[in-house]
């Protein structure tokens, strides 16, 4: 496959969430590889002077009943974890981890991290439940918690981070194709465009 397309994501972001049950359907229309590229949010926010839509009260109120109609839109299963926001440094590490040990890996984390966080809400504040819910899903709690203190682990996000700005992101989700930017789970059909 030649074509691409780069997925900007952190785990706490509901719209990634959504772009994350939508994007593989509109590679594998188009017979693209999806690069995934773990970010931290928290860290992008603070380099661009953004906030998560839930800090600005008009766009707060209507954040649950804009994510309920993209979720019913995309016929995906969607809850507000009530422990949002969730601090993802661990879960992101955890993201740039699993991908170094290859796809698969990343994947079988990703659905097990997203379940929890939107599927069947846990606090993932709490690092004794993300130990939980990653022994649910087969993974060795104790193997987690040394490879996110890794220090290329923490290198790798913080450089990862740190491209992702200087390339234009200020949210997530963000994709590119070659070096068109989109931003957001709603700009996806664009996405689609760009890879035909």
């Amino acid at each position: 496959m030649s074509k691409q397309v780069e997925f900007f994501f952190d785990v706490g972001s509901p719209y990634t969430y959504l772009a994350y049950h939508q994007l593989p359907k509109i590679a594998e229309a188009r017979q693209a590889e999806i690069v995934w590229r773990p970010i931290l949010l928290g860290g992008v926010f603070q380099a661009t002077g953004n906030h998560s839509p839930v800090e600005v009260p008009a766009k707060g109120k209507n954040l649950l009943v804009d994510l309920q109609r993209w979720a019913r839109q995309y016929g995906v299963a969607m809850q507000m974890n009530p422990h949002f926001p969730i601090n993802t440094l661990a879960l992101m590490r955890g993201a740039v981890a699993m991908q170094m040990q290859g796809p698969d890996e990343l994947q079988r984390y990703l659905a097990a991290i997203f379940g929890a966080m939107f599927e069947q809400p846990r606090n993932l504040n709490v690092p004794t439940e993300i130990g939980a819910v990653l022994q649910q899903a087969g993974f060795d709690p104790a193997a987690f918690l040394a490879a996110i203190n890794e220090q290329a682990v923490k290198d790798k996000l913080k450089s990862d981070t740190a491209e992702a700005v200087e390339r234009g992101v200020f949210g997530a989700p963000t994709f590119f194709v070659g070096d068109e930017m989109y931003w957001g789970q709603d700009r996806l059909h664009f996405v689609d465009q760009a890879l035909a």
